[in-house]
């Protein structure tokens, strides 16, 4: 055990501390991940085996970092041990136990699309306008009661109002459709495994003897229902670990609840309880500036972070005159970072509250020819062109997946449309059978003509000919034989779009994929591959090695660090992010959020902040976030970017001056001009104006001096327009 040595002392205290309960705060950057990895080799080394050990993470990447460390620790010892996120580990238990509850081991796994799909479907058969009540409303208020594992008559007794009564009604009937379906949605994967413990009491005794020890990072964005289900294993031997940091609790939309790390002590009297203060990631400037900001939040548990590092350089603060003007700020920061072979363009991430503020930045990016790589955005296993063969696939490991069924079956085109599927559902609905039996059975559904029964058929036999081919093949060649029959591949080719080459590409991976996933599995089957496509997340994704810089949401860079960060959109309502008011425990949230950007950077952080952007198509000129104040001034500069900078805190910043005219006159590479000059009035912010094309406006901002003056100006028909004053033809308003 020398390995040990390798921590610091408190880091050595906890990861020794092996019996009982233990809660480690661990702040960031204080190596929690490393406590984590080795507390598990210690138990392994110490005899414990690694099949009675359970650790739960919140990505898949992080899984394999940490199994990773571990095996360079003690070795190939590791075999048997149970690590992953809770979704992977308790869909794992649900296919060896889901028949007790009325599953079978095929089930399929919804995703977020899957899900939405099939309330859709509910909503029709009970007549629901989606004008009336949005699907996406219903979606989240069903995915919230899960998340408080209320099932829908207790959900229908809280029901507060008559939206609330409805969604409980729908999450009745979605309920149903899943069994139907033999499919589980996200949230399933944790509250049916607590139905299985709760009702099958000799399933959870053989589970709690098994996992004798458990461990949960990231426990701060546990939901109740993962803390139940753990309490649950872990109530036999009490073996329970749980490093979090309440400071970093910033995922309450999926259901997280900062209570179970806030209230872990109070339910666990006797746990021992280690604190990590010591931040081996950034600065001192960084870690004192996202000190001081964290501090406003009144719900958190006390710690005291620190490091050894040196002070480094000032937290740059940007003030731009709009979103385009701080795209043009990123640009400048990515070329000051990269000059001389400071830093790759891979060492700087630009971080933002909301994926909407990256058009701006990619746009400026683009124009100046720097690469960069998006996490969050479409993933490869959400294209359409992927999601359509994956959903062939998971028909043939589980046919009453309806939603799979009713995206592929006129997909290629095959003369089934909605008429025929209408009659096909009604069939369904008053046999109270799965539209795949209706379908094995198509020929006693009244009122289709002889041309649908026919295209029915030939279906039919194509999902039967490929099911019976499953134990005829290796599912790699399985699939490539099908995708070829649908002739998916031949379509794109001769469709010859950039657009289809682009799916033709696409597919083309996927086959690759599929074929390496079995190559790389001894005894490897098609039901693994589904299920591993459908955890996967964005930042499992994303693997940091190209030159470029990432682009990301705050929300997705929890757990990243990157040398260079600059944070995007500090202003009032964005971040925070509100639209009329904002209650306490959202507004704490918000901080612990720009907290865990800030925290990211190891060597310099910048924060910018626009004066006028433009949000749901009209310009806004929102004011400073009160985050700007409330990080102080020491160790903080506030330069211009595009508008003149402003200090904050009482003007006590340090200001750090630049050319006002080289940044204004870029901020608009691509004005609307106008053929002819003129003698250009004197125009202010605020006049009225009259443009011979645009009719009637408002001048927002005037900026730029002689041939390159240039004018913001929203108009009333016209919407807003940048101009250039020389050419603009602008008269009194």
């Amino acid at each position: 055990m020398t390995f040990l040595h390798e921590l610091n002392p408190a880091q050595r205290e906890a990861a020794q501390a092996v019996n009982g309960p233990v809660m480690i705060i661990a702040g960031a950057g204080s190596g929690k991940t490393r406590v984590l990895t080795y507390r598990i080799a210690h138990l392994i080394d110490c005899g414990v085996s690694p099949g009675e050990i359970l650790a739960l993470t919140f990505t898949n990447k992080a899984a394999r970092e940490m199994k990773d460390r571990i095996v360079r620790l003690v070795g190939e010892k590791t075999m048997g041990l149970w690590m992953g996120t809770f979704h992977s580990m308790f869909a794992r238990v649900l296919r060896k136990e889901c028949t007790k509850i009325g599953f079978t081991p095929t089930f399929t796994i919804y995703d977020s699309e899957d899900s939405l799909n099939a309330i859709r479907n509910v909503m029709s058969l009970m007549g629901i306008s989606p004008q009336q009540t949005p699907p996406q409303l219903l979606r989240s208020l069903i995915s919230g009661a899960k998340n408080q594992l209320l099932t829908p008559a207790g959900y229908a007794e809280r029901a507060r109002d008559a939206v609330e009564e409805q969604a409980a009604e729908v999450y009745r009937m979605y309920e149903r459709h899943l069994e139907r379906s033999n499919a589980m949605d996200f949230d399933d994967l944790l509250v049916r495994p607590t139905q299985l413990f709760t009702r099958h009491p000799e399933v959870l005794q053989r589970y709690q003897h098994r996992f004798k020890f458990i461990l949960i990072d990231e426990f701060q964005d546990t939901n109740r229902a993962q803390y139940h289900v753990v309490k649950l294993l872990s109530a036999r031997f009490r073996n329970i670990c749980v490093v979090g940091d309440d400071a970093q609790s910033i995922y309450a939309f999926r259901g997280a609840d900062i209570r179970n790390i806030l209230d872990f002590a109070r339910d666990f009297p006797d746990c021992q309880t280690f604190r990590l203060e010591q931040n081996y990631r950034s600065t001192r400037a960084i870690l004192e500036a996202a000190d001081r900001l964290i501090s406003k939040n009144v719900e958190r548990l006390q710690k005291n972070l620190w490091t050894e590092n040196g002070v480094g350089e000032p937290v740059e603060v940007i003030e731009c005159l709009d979103d385009r003007g701080e795209g043009h700020a990123v640009v400048q920061m990515v070329q000051k970072e990269t000059a001389h072979q400071k830093h790759q363009l891979s060492d700087i991430a630009v971080l933002y509250r909301t994926n909407a503020q990256s058009r701006a930045i990619e746009d400026e990016l683009r124009r100046s020819g720097i690469p960069y790589v998006i996490v969050g955005g479409i993933r490869f296993y959400e294209r359409k062109e992927i999601k359509d063969v994956l959903a062939y696939m998971r028909l043939l490991v589980n046919a009453r997946d309806t939603e799979s069924l009713l995206r592929v079956i006129n997909y290629p085109p095959r003369g089934i449309g909605e008429t025929t599927l209408e009659k096909m559902s009604a069939h369904a609905k008053a046999r109270e059978i799965t539209l795949y039996d209706a379908l094995m059975n198509s020929d006693e559904i009244p009122g289709l003509t002889d041309r649908a029964r026919a295209n029915l058929g030939q279906f039919r036999l194509m999902l039967e000919k490929y099911t019976y081919l499953q134990g005829e093949m290796s599912f790699a060649e399985l699939i490539r034989s099908l995708v070829d029959e649908l002739g998916i591949l031949r379509m794109f080719k001769t469709e010859a779009t950039p657009e289809s080459i682009s799916r033709w590409e696409n597919v083309q991976e996927l086959l690759s994929a599929i074929t390496e996933f079995q190559e790389q599995r001894e005894g490897a089957t098609l039901e693994q591959f589904l299920e591993e496509v459908t955890l996967v997340s964005d930042v499992d994704a994303w693997e940091g090695t190209s030159n470029a810089v990432t682009l990301m949401t705050l929300h997705s860079s929890k757990g990243l660090e990157f040398p260079v960060v600059m944070i995007t959109g500090l202003e009032e309502g964005l971040l925070p992010f509100y639209s009329a008011t904002i209650d306490r425990p959202a507004l704490e949230e918000e901080r612990r959020l720009t907290y865990v950007g800030m925290t990211r950077a190891k060597e310099k952080l910048y924060l910018s902040h626009a004066r006028m952007r433009y949000r749901f198509g009209e310009p806004a000129t929102p004011g400073p976030s009160r985050f700007l104040s409330e990080i102080g001034t020491e160790n903080v500069e506030v330069r211009e970017g595009g508008y003149v900078g402003r200090a904050y805190a009482g003007g006590n910043g340090r200001r750090q001056k630049t050319s006002t005219r080289v940044q204004r006159e870029s901020i608009d590479p691509l004005p609307d001009y106008e053929s002819e000059s003129q003698e250009v009035l004197e125009i202010r912010r605020g006049a009225m104006v009259r443009h011979e094309t645009f009719g009637r406006g408002t001048v927002i901002e005037v900026h730029g001096s002689g041939d390159a003056r240039k004018a913001v100006v929203k108009f009333e028909e016209g919407g807003v327009k940048n101009l250039i004053l020389k050419f603009a033809r602008l008269r009194p308003g």
